[in-house]
This record gives structure tokens, sequence and C-alpha cells, in this order.
């Protein structure tokens, strides 16, 4: 067992070299590498020792739940990174501000709710499925993002492997599940009876959030089977919020708005 030499007197280079030895032997990284400039405050704002303590404390407690909010979002799998700060509202007037920041929230996470953003390419949908995902991320929420695409190969695959329990109990366990890209291509009967073995998992339970670029009554294109689409619908759609973004593109709009400006001068 590793033990540190007491003394009193300490230097203030001995000093240091202990509070180093000692945050490294405890993991304390953010107090060792915020110690200095927090002793530094202290002198010059009169702190008392509490206060002192409290402040290297909570230091720490804010470096790990940081570090532990990067390391959902990137164990969620978002493809790119997208923010509701960095989302324009007044291009895309059909998504509404106020219903988007209550969905931030998480409320509705926590009560295992759906949530179904249903619009046009380039309306924004992916965009706000992967912002919510990641306001349920950094609020302590375990969230999987994949293509619906994607989840139905790994489905079938698992299927032939005999792991299909253990891969839908993987996708039941997270917290909020987003599933990007459904309606964009025509699924088999067989991908689309594990795509619902997978909702049914989670059903009331875990929270479902999916994009799709066709209205719920396209979605027999996607899923052949009248009756299977209508349960997967339904699964979807239960005490959930259904947003339309609408049809006018925001990407081809500002495509349009840069081709159309002047070239610059010189």
């Amino acid at each position: 067992m590793t033990t540190l030499p007491r003394q009193r007197g300490l230097t203030e280079q001995a000093a240091d070299a202990a509070i180093d030895t000692a945050c490294r032997l405890l993991r304390l990284p953010s107090i060792r590498h915020e110690f200095n400039d927090i002793a530094d405050r202290g002198v010059k704002d009169q702190m008392t020792y509490r206060g002192f303590l409290a402040e290297l404390l909570m230091a720490e407690c804010d470096d790990r739940a940081r570090r532990r909010s990067e390391r959902r979002i990137k164990a969620a799998g978002f493809p790119r990174e997208k923010s509701l700060r960095a989302f324009d509202f007044d291009a895309n007037p059909n998504t509404d501000a106020a219903t988007i920041h209550t969905l931030a929230s998480c409320e509705w996470i926590k009560k295992s709710q759906p949530l179904c953003l249903i619009g046009d390419s380039g309306t924004g949908k992916s965009h706000m499925l992967i912002a919510l995902g990641t306001e349920a991320a950094m609020k302590g929420y375990r969230v999987r993002y994949t293509l619906a695409t994607k989840l139905v190969n790994e489905l079938v695959e698992a299927a032939d492997e005999k792991q299909l329990n253990k891969t839908i109990a993987r996708y039941g366990r997270v917290d909020l599940l987003c599933i990007d890209e459904l309606g964009y291509m025509e699924l088999d009967r067989h991908g689309a009876e594990l795509l619902f073995q997978v909702l049914t998992e989670r059903e009331e339970k875990n929270s479902v959030a999916i994009a799709s670029n066709e209205s719920f009554g396209g979605w027999t294109k996607t899923f052949t089977d009248p009756r299977l689409c209508a349960a997967i619908v339904d699964r979807l759609t239960f005490n959930g919020t259904i947003i339309e973004t609408g049809t006018d593109s925001y990407r081809l709009a500002s495509t349009r708005a840069r081709a159309e400006e002047p070239a610059s001068a010189g």
C-alpha cells in the first residue's frame, strides 16, 4: 500500500508535490490541474478553509459530470454534432421552438414516450433528432442513434447468428433509441417484423424517437404488410409527440441563396 509522508511545515514546492501525488493516487485530475488557480483565487478572495475545500470539490464534480456527458454522447453513435442552439428556427417555420425546447427538458423520455419527426428531406429532422438525443445524453440518459436500414440489417444478421434476443435486449436497455431515415427504403416482411420486435421490447418502457421523410399514410411503402404497418405506427405514436417539419428544404434554400450571391470583388 502506498502512503504519503506526513509532516508539518512543508515548503510551497513540497506541498505542491504532495498535492500532485495525492491527487494522482486518489484519481482527482481536476483538483490536480486546477489547484493552483483555485488556491491563488482563494488567497485573493480571502476564502475560508471550508470555502476553499468546497471550490476544489465542486471543480472535480463538475469536470466528472462533463466527462460522463462526453462518454454518453460518444456512446450514442451520432454521425455528427448537432445542437439546438445551432438550429435556425426562423428558416424552419414549421418547427415550433417552444415545443422543441420543452422536449429538451427530456420529460418525455422520463415518461418513456415516443417522438416522431416527419417531413421532407432538408427540413431539419435529422438535426433535431441528433440535437434532442444529445440533450438527453447530457442529462444522464443512455442514448443510441442508428439508421433504420442499419438497425434492420444488424437484426437480420443477429437472427442468422442466433444472437437476436441478445441484440434486441441491448437495444431495449437504452433510455432513448433514435432511428433516423425511417421510410427511405422498403423493408421485406422479415426485416419489418424484426424492427417491430425492437419497438415492442421498448413499448412504454423506454423512448423511441424517429425521423422519417414519409407521412404515416406512406409508410405502407416501407412496411408492405398493412397490419404490421399499422401496429408499428401505433407503437411509435401512442402517447407520443408528432412534429411535422414541412416540405420546404432549408438545405436547398441555403444552396440557392449562396448561388445567387454576387461574386465578391477582387
